[in-house]
């Protein structure tokens, strides 16, 4: 179990040195702030629909490292599904680091955020960016999370 662990702690640290898709996307169709107050952290998700298909989606902010590395992992994931897809990816998502219901499960790169739900305080940073994409795409343009 330690060498899973470190596993997903090197995944989030190399995404938060180096976060994918972190730039403005000047033709962007949909945007939206995000904000943790309770942490600080801060994001604006950029999302280029083509019909219902995310051709492309970005971000630009700060945060822990949580929080980047879920923004950066989100923005590879997201590219290229479509919003039926985006929105199963959500809901599985808040489901496996809430805990709140079952199917919550992660595959894939996705999977290193399954570990947040064992710190609770930190649920809210791994899951801003995800609520900030789903505001974005409901043309939601500011979203502050305070509960979960």
């Amino acid at each position: 179990m330690s060498d899973l662990r470190d596993l997903y702690q090197q995944v989030i640290m190399d995404h938060k040195k180096n976060p994918r898709n972190f730039r403005e996307i000047t033709d962007a169709n949909h945007m939206a702030h995000g904000n943790n107050p309770l942490c600080g952290d801060a994001l604006v998700v950029y999302v280029k629909l083509n019909g219902e298909i995310i051709e492309d989606v970005s971000f630009q902010g700060s945060g822990c490292a949580i929080s980047v590395a879920s923004a950066s992992l989100m923005t590879e994931t997201l590219k290229g599904k479509t919003l039926e897809e985006a929105q199963t990816l959500y809901d599985n998502v808040h489901r496996a680091l809430t805990g709140e219901e079952e199917g919550g499960e992660l595959a894939g790169k996705l999977e290193v955020l399954s570990g947040v739900k064992e710190f609770p305080a930190r649920v809210k940073c791994a899951t801003l960016s995800w609520h900030t994409v789903h505001a974005a795409v409901d043309n939601d343009h500011d979203i502050s999370i305070t509960t979960e």
